[in-house]
C-alpha cells in the first residue's frame, strides 16, 4: 500500500514539476518569471490585438501558369516529332469562377499527322483531355481530378509561402490557414497578434509577390513613355501572346517607362532556390544575386544562349524591378542589378527565398483588433475565471468541509496542467480558449461532486471510512469518463467544421476534460489515502 502511494507521489510531483517548467522555466528573478510566463502563454489576436486578413487565392492564375508551361513543351515535342502545327495559344479566364474553363488551342495540325499527334498527347501529357474540334485543330482541358488536385495545390502553397514569409520577419505567433471548406472556395485567413496596422501586413506578406523572368519584344526593347504611346506605336491592340508591363520607378527620375514583354515566362518563381543581396557595382547601387533549380537552370541557359545581346525583365507583381541586356549565357544562377537601395535588394531575397506565391491574391476583407479590447478582453475574462473559481472554492470547503480541500488541490493542479498544455502545444490562449478554462473548472468541480457524494452514499450504508472511499471512486469513475467521452466527440466536432476561434475552444476544453481525469481521480484518490493511510483507524471522514 505504502509503494504504492510512493509511486503516484512521485508521478504527480514529477508531473508538477514538468507543467511549472513548461510555464516559468528556470528563472533568476522576479521580473524573468514574468517575462518567461509571458513568452509560454501566447495570447491569441482577440487579447493581445492584432490583424485579421482574409485573402482570396486566385487559382486561375496557377491553371493558366501551368497551361503555359504545357503549351512549351507541347512546342518543343512538336518539334522533336517534326509535326507541324499553325497556332497554339490559352484563353485567358479573369475570376476564380472561370478557373475551370481554360482551354489550350492547337490549329493546324496536318490531317497526315493527326494519328501520331494524339498518340503522342495521349501518352506524355497524361494531366489534359484532348479534344478534336476538326480535322486541324485540338483543345486540351486538365482532367477534372488533376484540375482539382492543382487548385488544392495552389491554396496550400500559399498557405505555405505566406507562412514562410511571416516566419522571416520574426512573426512566429501567426495563424495562416484555409477559410472556410475545402474545395468550395479558395481563401485563405491570416492572423497576426501585435500588429495592428492592416497596410504593414500588407507590406509584410506582399501583394501578389508573382515573380517571373520576361522575355522583352526585340522588335520594342527601348521603352515606351506611357501606356498610351505604346498602343499608339502598335496599333492600338497589344500583339497576341505579349504584354505592357510598367518598370519600377528608380530613384528620382522623371517620367514613365513601359517594356513589351512576352505572356509566357522564361522563368517562374518557382524555379527559385535562393537568392541574397549583394553590393553593386558602385557603393550606391545594390544587387540581389539568385540561384535556379537544375530544371530551371537547364531552361534559362537554352534562352539566354540564343538570345545573347537582347533584354529581359524581372517582374515582381507585374512590375518590373530590372531590365537588363543578356550578355553572356546564364544557367543556374543570375543576378538583379540596379537596385535603389539596400533595403529593396533585401526585401527581394527575402521574396525569392520565401517563393514566389503560385497565384495572385486578392484581399477580400481586413480588420484590426486594438490591444486596448485586447486588455479589456483579459481584464474581464479574468476576473470572471476568478470569481467563478473563488465562489466554487467557497462551496467546496464550506459544504464538504476538509474533503473539499481535496478538489481544490485537484483543481489547481488542473489548472496549472492545461496552462503548460498550451505552452508546450506552442498554442495561442483566446478569448473562447478562456471560457474553456472556466467550463474545465466547472466539470472539474463536477467530477469531484460525483466521487464525494458516492462516498456519503457508502457511509450511510455503513460501511468503514476505507472501504466506502474505495467504492465511491470506483463508482463514479465509469459515469465521469462517460460524461467527459461524450464532450470530447463534441469537441471533435467543433475541431473539424469550426473555425479559428472555435477550435481555440475546443483544444482547450478537451486538454482540460484529459486533464480532469487525472486529476479527480488519480490525484484526488492520492490524496485521500495518504489521510487514511494513518496509524490510527478512522471512523468518520469530514465530507
Amino acid at each position: 500500500m505504502k509503494r504504492n502511494l510512493t509511486a503516484r507521489t512521485v508521478v504527480i510531483v514529477v508531473t508538477m514539476l514538468i507543467c511549472l517548467f513548461g510555464i516559468i522555466g528556470f528563472p533568476k528573478s522576479k521580473t524573468e518569471l514574468v517575462e518567461n510566463v509571458k513568452d509560454n502563454i501566447r495570447l491569441g489576436l482577440d487579447l493581445r490585438g492584432g490583424s485579421h486578413l482574409v485573402l482570396e487565392v486566385q487559382v486561375q492564375d496557377a491553371v493558366k501558369s501551368d497551361a503555359d508551361q504545357t503549351i512549351e513543351r507541347l512546342k518543343e515535342d512538336l518539334k522533336k516529332e517534326n509535326i507541324a502545327w499553325v497556332s497554339m495559344d490559352r484563353n485567358e479566364p479573369q475570376s476564380v469562377q472561370d478557373a475551370d474553363n481554360v482551354l489550350i488551342a492547337i490549329k493546324g495540325i496536318p490531317a497526315t499527322q493527326s494519328s501520331a499527334f494524339r498518340n503522342m498527347v495521349t501518352e506524355r501529357y497524361t494531366t489534359y483531355v484532348l479534344t478534336a474540334l476538326n480535322s486541324t485543330d485540338y483543345s486540351m482541358r486538365l482532367k477534372p481530378s488533376d484540375l482539382i488536385e492543382l487548385k488544392r495545390d495552389t491554396v496550400q502553397r500559399t498557405i505555405d509561402t505566406i507562412g514562410n514569409r511571416i516566419d522571416q520577419l520574426g512573426l512566429a505567433e501567426k495563424s495562416v490557414q484555409q477559410y472556410g471548406q475545402s474545395g468550395t472556395n479558395y481563401e485563405v485567413l491570416v492572423q497576426l497578434p501585435g500588429v495592428d496596422d492592416p497596410a504593414r501586413v500588407r507590406e509584410l506578406i506582399g501583394t501578389a509577390a508573382v515573380l517571373e523572368i520576361d522575355s522583352v519584344d526585340p522588335a520594342h526593347e527601348n521603352p515606351f513613355p506611357s501606356r498610351e504611346a505604346a498602343l499608339a506605336q502598335l496599333g492600338g491592340v497589344v500583339p497576341l501572346n505579349m504584354k505592357l508591363v510598367k518598370a519600377k520607378p528608380r530613384g528620382r527620375s522623371e517620367g514613365e517607362e513601359w517594356f513589351l514583354m512576352s505572356k509566357l515566362p522564361v522563368i517562374s518563381g518557382r524555379e527559385m532556390r535562393n537568392a541574397r543581396p549583394s553590393q553593386g557595382e558602385t557603393a550606391r547601387t545594390w544587387d540581389t544575386n539568385f540561384t535556379l533549380s537544375p530544371d530551371g537552370g537547364k531552361r534559362f541557359g537554352r534562352y539566354t544562349g540564343a538570345n545573347v545581346g537582347h533584354k529581359l525583365a524581372v517582374v515582381l507583381d507585374n512590375q518590373a524591378v530590372s531590365v537588363a541586356t543578356i550578355e553572356s549565357k546564364i544557367e543556374d544562377s543570375g543576378r538583379i542589378t540596379n537596385l535603389s537601395n539596400q533595403e529593396e535588394a533585401e526585401d527581394l531575397a527575402r521574396y525569392l527565398r520565401s517563393g514566389s506565391l503560385p497565384a495572385s491574391v486578392k484581399y477580400m476583407s481586413e480588420n484590426s483588433v486594438g490591444p486596448s479590447l485586447g486588455a479589456d478582453s483579459i481584464h474581464q475574462g479574468l476576473m470572471a475565471g476568478v470569481a467563478g473559481l473563488l465562489a466554487v472554492i467557497a462551496v467546496m470547503l464550506v459544504y464538504y468541509r476538509r474533503s473539499g480541500v481535496n478538489a481544490v488541490l485537484a483543481l489547481a493542479l488542473n489548472t496549472v496542467i492545461l496552462l503548460a498544455a498550451i505552452s508546450y502545444f506552442h498554442a495561442a490562449l483566446t478569448l473562447p480558449g478562456i471560457a474553456g478554462v472556466i467550463l474545465t473548472i466547472g466539470m472539474a468541480v463536477d467530477s469531484n461532486v460525483l466521487i464525494f457524494e458516492r462516498i456519503r452514499e457508502e457511509l450511510r450504508t455503513g460501511k468503514a471510512v476505507i472501504a466506502a472511499v474505495d467504492t465511491g471512486f470506483n463508482k463514479a469513475w465509469w459515469t465521469i469518463v462517460d460524461t467527459h467521452v461524450t464532450t470530447v466527440v463534441s469537441c471533435a466536432f467543433l475541431f473539424l467544421f469550426g473555425e479559428g476561434p472555435v477550435r481555440g475552444f475546443a483544444v482547450t476544453l478537451t486538454i482540460g476534460l484529459i486533464a480532469n481525469i487525472f486529476t479527480a481521480v488519480f490525484v484526488s484518490k492520492t490524496i485521500f489515502d495518504y489521510e487514511l493511510s494513518g496509524r490510527r483507524r478512522m471512523e468518520t471522514l469530514s465530507i
